[in-house]
């Protein structure tokens, strides 16, 4: 770094540096060496090639993300439920927040300022730029305490004495309906504690009187049902004795009846069935039945047999004749009144 004085007979003063590059890392305000340190001349410089700060390309171009640094949706959804019980728990805490009592009858609530430096409240905030340029190596100097600008206009009330509240008579109502509603909660606790306790005694007695009438419920109905088996148990015996009984006596008279109507039946049915012809001699009826059939069928094929014989040597006697009587009618000659051929055969047999 070089500087030009100024000659002794000019006002002007001219500063000139070395061009070189900004070291990257570098503060903006430069630290006060200690007592024992010595500040190092060394810095460490940098290629504006392989700084992320500046632009490659065409500067109009849109950039976009990569996919990798898009915001995950499920991130986003847990963020604004985040914020939105965030925005409930402080509506809730502002809710249960306790507030001013009610003005007195005459007087009304009114928003002032209390601190050290008044402002003036307004809807908009004046916002003004201001640009400066300080020099790269200047120390850096202490933070001065913030102190506002005054605004707005200063005014002053004068507050006589009984015009604010009187702390011991304003603020008896809030002690008493504090005190009040603190001793009604504490009885209306010890109240339901009472009651849940003589619920809870109530619930156990009537659990214990359930659980024996449910013991003798249960014990009742073992004694229905055994007495219901051995109900059915003795009917059935008894259905079982007079079936048997009935069939005992239906038995008996049946046999009786069998007895008396046989009695009379057994003669007249072997006498109807001899003269229809159901007792027989097997000699006499095999004779019957087999020989004499055999015997008329024997008598029967001979007779016709004979039948046929004779009936076969007329036909061959009438042959022979008629063929006697044309070779006789040939040699002798005809007459006026021939005899008949057939007469002489008919005489002749």
């Amino acid at each position: 770094m070089t500087a030009v004085l100024p000659p002794k007979n000019e006002g002007t003063y001219t500063f000139a540096s070395q061009p070189r590059a900004v070291p990257q890392g570098r503060k903006k305000y430069r630290d006060a060496p200690g007592p024992n340190e010595q500040v190092s001349a060394d810095h460490l410089y940098g290629n504006i090639m392989y700084d992320r700060r500046i632009v490659r390309g065409n500067t109009y171009a849109q950039h976009t993300l990569p996919a990798s640094a898009q915001p995950d949706p499920i991130e986003i959804q847990r963020q604004q439920e985040a914020r939105r019980r965030a925005i409930a728990r402080k509506r809730a805490k502002q809710q249960l927040r306790p507030k001013s009592p009610e003005a007195v009858e005459g007087r009304r609530h009114m928003d002032v300022q209390t601190e050290l430096y008044l402002e003036e409240l307004s809807d908009r905030v004046e916002e003004a730029d201001v640009e400066c340029q300080t020099d790269s190596f200047l120390d850096r100097p202490p933070s001065p305490l913030f102190v506002p600008a005054k605004t707005g206009v200063d005014i002053e009330t004068q507050i006589l004495e009984g015009d604010l509240f009187d702390f011991d008579v304003e603020v008896m109502p809030i002690l008493e309906v504090l005190v009040g509603k603190t001793a009604e909660q504490s009885l209306l606790e010890v109240m339901e504690e009472e009651e849940l306790a003589n619920l809870r005694s109530q619930q156990r007695a009537f659990q214990e009187l359930r659980n024996a009438e449910y013991v003798e419920q249960q014990r009742l109905e073992e004694q229905e049902r055994r007495h219901k088996e051995e109900k059915e148990r003795r009917m059935k015996q008894q259905r079982e004795i007079l079936r048997k009984e009935k069939e005992t006596s239906d038995k008996i008279a049946a046999r009786a009846f069998a007895q008396s109507y046989l009695a009379d039946l057994v003669p007249s049915v072997f006498g109807t069935l001899a003269d229809n012809g159901y007792f027989f001699d097997p000699v006499e009826r095999d004779v019957e039945q087999g020989f004499l059939p055999w015997l008329m069928d024997q008598v029967g094929s001979e007779l016709h047999r004979k039948l046929t014989g004779r009936a076969v040597l007329d036909a061959l006697i009438r042959d022979v004749v008629a063929k006697r009587a044309a070779a006789y009618a040939s040699q002798v000659a005809p007459t006026p009144n021939p005899v008949p051929s057939e007469q002489p055969s008919q005489a002749e047999h």
